[in-house]
């Protein structure tokens, strides 16, 4: 199966050719420009790893994740900026990214980092299924 990618990103070019990316190695990949568009597209499909810049106009990526775990969503979050100060990422593990990939970095780091993501929420969700009482 394969993993569905959410893709905030305000840097348009960049977002294309990231999603073609991970398209080709066997992801679905959604490309939305910002906050509230990432929201939108939660509330319309399902998606297993949202990958979130954190400097986008409007809703920056810091808002978009406390609206995201506001309405309860659980999925793994990976902030995805080149623009990141240390504040601003402390801010981001607090509200539960999963990770946090500086840009530019390979995109075999990116894609290892989603999968991993992917299996981890994968795994979590298994256990709950079965009855482990871990959180």
């Amino acid at each position: 199966m394969s993993v569905r990618v959410l893709l905030a990103d305000d840097e348009e070019e960049y977002a294309t050719s990231l999603a073609r990316v991970l398209t080709r190695r066997g992801m679905v990949v959604k490309t939305v420009a910002g906050g509230q568009q990432a929201v939108a597209a939660m509330d319309q499909a399902d998606f297993d790893v949202i990958l979130l810049d954190l400097r986008m106009p409007g809703m920056d990526g810091l808002a978009t994740l406390a609206e995201i775990r506001r309405r309860g969503a659980t999925l793994p979050v990976i902030l995805h900026s080149g623009m990141a100060d240390l504040p601003s990422v402390m801010s981001a593990l607090e509200e539960g990214i999963t990770n946090f990939m500086a840009k530019p970095c390979s995109i075999e780091a990116l894609c290892n980092a989603i999968e991993e993501a992917h299996e981890c929420c994968l795994l979590a969700s298994g256990a709950k299924a079965k009855g482990d009482p871990r959180p």
